[in-house]
């Protein structure tokens, strides 16, 4: 019966496509009700490619049974082979007469009023109460696990929210030997693994293995051309291959043993007989001293381009890194999200918070009754939102209330000439928008390249006033050609020629 599952596989596959029309047509407002739209169409989708897999096999007939079955039908008495087959039937159903019958229009039409009610959300046992549907993300476990690290910095959540993808030593993160446990590895793999599943069910759409895939190829390019940051290779002699690491002043020093950064030089050679730096010493010679043994027990080998144990080690742990700083980055929005509701939670009372759960979750329980169409009238005028003070909707379409609207002074208007006389609302939002592209796109188009200086400047001749008297001021502090000049005097005194002038001219030498 090839031919009728040739036929089931093609209806399958438009009823299929039917049913993803069907929700992309639908956009409905809560996140929970997006997500569960976007996963259903993700399996539809994967079902067509495993359908279509199938009905192309059968159309290749490597087996000839699909040619066979066609010349069967054929050849020969067509009534005869019908009532054959409608005897097959007839038997198949008398030996199960309980198999139930698959409806396709059925199974993938959207599911409204009761029926919606009766079957859960595939998202509802997908996310944590801290990830709210996906909006937020919670590193609580990860943050646990940083905590328990050796030497590693107290940082708070919310802290450890904004540098959980800097693994620089300064900004928290731990030296290159420290990253050298098993603990660090775990650790690090499991914040990429939190990372990566977040993205997979925020983004059921999106191929995320092919965006792995990018970055797992970025990384290897990079870490063969030695041009990952904090991991470029060491040479016996204890030095970077790529040179010394750039310092923020001119004056500082950078201790590769201890990885740290010193203001002077007599600084650095004052901690060179301490304790820790004899430590740290020793430690990287013996480790540089392995790494020399193993690259030359491979040279010797079979191959000579075999890396080290210890190299390879470095690498796993630098791709995790890696991994982590492009995850970041492509979720930068979330993590920002998650950092406001972390603050905004932290200033609520246990009342409060109660409440928003409380809301949180009758917004998610509530569904939408049926709808009978001689009272549809009486339905729309329910799901109108009564908001006569034209507050803002919070995440769940509903008005924010009337005390965090004043709360947040979002009632106040603060205009700005520099960007087209755009009118911001709200504090928070002002102060946000001198870093954002609106503004700097604006002051720009006045020729001012410094925009650090102009924070809280709005108007067009304020702040042309203002670069106007910074160049003046660069024009000042100028070095004049005549100071260079150095004259010396009868006692041996050197000073400046203009100087020297002034006081010639008054009698003073």
């Amino acid at each position: 019966m090839l031919l009728e599952e040739q036929r089931f596989l093609h209806e399958d596959l438009e009823r299929l496509e039917q049913g993803i029309a069907d929700r992309i047509g639908d956009e409905p407002k809560h996140i929970r009700d997006r997500l569960a739209r976007d996963h259903q169409i993700a399996q539809f989708l994967d079902r067509i490619s495993s359908q279509s897999a199938k009905l192309l096999s059968i159309y290749r007939d490597a087996d000839g049974s699909r040619s066979r079955e066609i010349q069967q039908i054929g050849s020969g008495d067509p009534m005869e082979e019908f009532y054959k087959q409608l005897a097959d039937i007839k038997g198949f159903h008398a030996r199960y007469p309980n198999e139930p019958v698959e409806n396709l229009e059925r199974a993938y039409r959207p599911k409204k009023g009761p029926d919606a009610e009766s079957q859960p959300s595939i998202v509802d046992t997908m996310f944590t109460g801290e990830e709210a549907f996906g909006r937020f993300f919670d590193l609580h476990a990860c943050h646990e696990l940083y905590l328990n690290l050796p030497n590693a910095k107290r940082l708070s959540y919310l802290q450890y929210l904004d540098s959980f993808d800097n693994f620089a030593p300064g900004a928290g993160g731990l030296k290159r030997s420290e990253k050298m446990t098993d603990q660090y590895f775990k650790y690090v793999g499991q914040l990429a693994l939190d990372l990566e599943t977040f993205m997979r069910k925020t983004r059921p759409l999106e191929n995320v293995d092919k965006v792995i895939a990018d970055f797992d190829k970025e990384f290897d390019a990079a870490w063969e051309k030695d041009e990952i940051a904090d991991w470029k290779k060491e040479e016996p002699n204890g030095k970077s291959a790529t040179g010394a690491k750039q310092t923020s002043t001119a004056e500082a020093v950078w201790c590769e043993d201890c990885e740290r950064e010193f203001k002077n030089e007599n600084v650095y050679k004052g901690h060179l007989s301490g304790k820790k730096h004899i430590r740290a010493a020793a430690e990287r010679a013996q480790r540089l001293q392995g790494a020399s043994e193993d690259g030359g027990g491979a040279s010797n080998g079979t191959s000579k381009g075999v890396t080290s144990t210890h190299r390879l080690k470095e690498r796993a742990i630098a791709e995790r890194e890696f991994r982590v700083k492009r995850l970041a980055s492509a979720m930068s929005t979330e993590r920002s999200d998650t950092r406001v509701n972390v603050e905004r939670k932290q200033g609520m009372t246990e009342r409060e918070r109660q409440q928003e759960l409380e809301n949180l979750f009758n917004a998610t329980t509530a569904t939408s009754q049926p709808k009978d169409a001689e009272d549809g009238e009486d339905n729309d005028d329910e799901d109108k939102i009564y908001n006569p003070l034209k507050l803002p909707l919070a995440w769940d379409g509903k008005p924010i209330p009337f005390w965090l609207y004043k709360l947040h002074g979002l009632g106040v208007e603060f205009p700005c000439e520099i960007c087209g006389n755009f009118v911001y609302m709200g504090r928070r939002a002002f102060d946000k928008h001198f870093n954002e592209a609106r503004h700097i796109y604006g002051l720009k188009c006045l020729g001012i390249t410094n925009t650090s200086l102009f924070r809280d400047i709005t108007g067009i001749d304020e702040a042309l006033r203002l670069w106007e008297k910074i160049q003046k001021d660069k024009r000042k502090d100028k070095v004049d050609d005549g100071s260079v000049v150095q004259m010396e005097d009868a006692e041996g005194n050197v000073m400046p020629e203009k100087v020297y002038y002034d006081l010639q001219k008054q009698g003073l030498l």
